[in-house]
C-alpha cells in the first residue's frame, strides 16, 4: 500500500533528525513542558519533519504531542503523531524510543487507528500494520510478516522500565507464572505484535499518541488492545487526550483478569 510506504519514509526521516541530536552531545538540551514532562530538541525536530511530510501528502488534520495542524473534528480521518515516544528513555540514552505515526478514523467524537507506523531509530527497526494493511517488521534483526504467538508455557509479560506500581504487581501476580521483560516506549506493544511477548498491561498515565500507532500494529498482527472494560480501546483526540488503563495482549485469555483488576 503506497500510503504505508509514504508514512514509513516520513518516520525514518524523523528518526534521522532524532539521531542527529542523540549522537551530538552539544545538542542534548532538556527543557520542561507545562505538565513537567521533558522536552528535547529531538522532539521538536522530529515534529517538524513529520508535519512537513504529512502536509506534503494531503490536507488531513494533524494531532501531534508537540502541536496541531487543522481541526480533527472537521474530518473523518486524522493523523495522530508522537514525534518522540520515550523521551525519558532518549535522555537515559538506552535506545528505547520510537517515532509513532497513525492514521485515525473518526466515529462521532471517538477515533480508532487504521494504519500505524512505529519506528525505532536507534535499532533501525520499523513496525507497520493495521486494519487496512498486513502487519510486518523491517529491520537488521529480521524482516517479514508478523503475527502474535501466545505462549503455551510461561507467560511473557512486558513492563515499563520507568513506571511500575501496586496495580501492575497485583495483575502480574494474578496472571501467574510469568517472565518479566523490561522495555520503554511503544516498543512494549510492538514486541507483543511480533510474538516476543504475550502481555503489556498499562496502569500508568498515557496519551492517545503514545499507543495508537502500535495499537494498529498489534491488531494487524492478530492481537488485541482493550480498555478497562475489556472492550477495544478507542481514543479522544480533542477533549481528553489521556487514555484509560489498557491491556495489549496476544489473545483474550487474560481479559477477564484484566477487568477484575480495574
Amino acid at each position: 500500500m503506497l500510503l504505508r510506504e509514504e508514512m514509513m519514509v516520513i518516520a525514518k526521516h524523523a528518526g534521522e533528525a532524532i539521531m542527529d541530536v542523540y549522537e551530538n552531545a552539544d545538542d542534548f538540551e532538556i527543557t520542561q513542558k507545562g505538565d513537567e514532562s521533558p522536552l528535547t530538541k529531538a522532539d521538536i525536530a522530529a515534529h517538524e519533519v513529520i508535519v512537513a511530510g504529512l502536509q506534503a501528502l494531503d490536507s488531513t488534520p494533524i494531532v501531534s504531542e508537540e502541536g496541531r495542524v487543522g481541526d480533527p473534528m472537521s474530518s473523518n480521518t486524522c493523523w495522530l503523531v508522537d514525534p518522540l515516544d520515550g523521551t525519558k528513555e532518549f535522555i537515559k540514552r538506552n535506545g528505547m524510543f520510537t517515532v509513532n505515526i497513525a492514521l485515525m478514523q473518526r466515529n462521532g467524537s471517538r477515533w480508532k487507528p487504521l494504519i500505524g507506523v512505529v519506528h525505532a531509530p536507534a535499532s533501525g527497526t520499523i513496525w507497520t500494520g493495521g486494519a487496512l494493511v498486513t502487519t510486518d517488521r523491517r529491520g537488521p534483526e529480521g524482516s517479514g510478516p508478523m503475527m502474535v504467538q501466545p505462549s503455551e508455557g510461561k507467560v511473557k509479560l512486558v513492563a515499563s522500565g520507568s513506571h511500575r506500581g501496586e496495580m501492575d504487581e497485583s495483575f502480574a501476580e494474578a496472571v501467574g507464572d510469568h517472565e518479566l521483560v523490561r522495555m520503554g516506549s511503544s516498543l512494549k506493544a510492538c514486541i507483543v505484535a511480533e510474538g516476543s511477548a504475550d502481555l503489556y498491561p498499562r496502569f500508568g498515565p498515557t496519551s492517545c499518541w503514545d499507543i495508537a500507532a502500535a495499537h494498529a500494529v498489534v491488531e494487524g498482527a492478530g492481537g488485541i488492545v482493550v480498555g478497562p472494560d475489556g472492550k477495544t480501546l478507542d481514543y479522544d483526540l480533542v477533549e481528553n487526550v489521556l487514555n484509560p488503563h489498557f491491556l495489549v495482549a496476544a489473545d483474550d485469555r487474560w481479559t477477564e483478569i484484566w477487568v477484575q483488576h480495574q
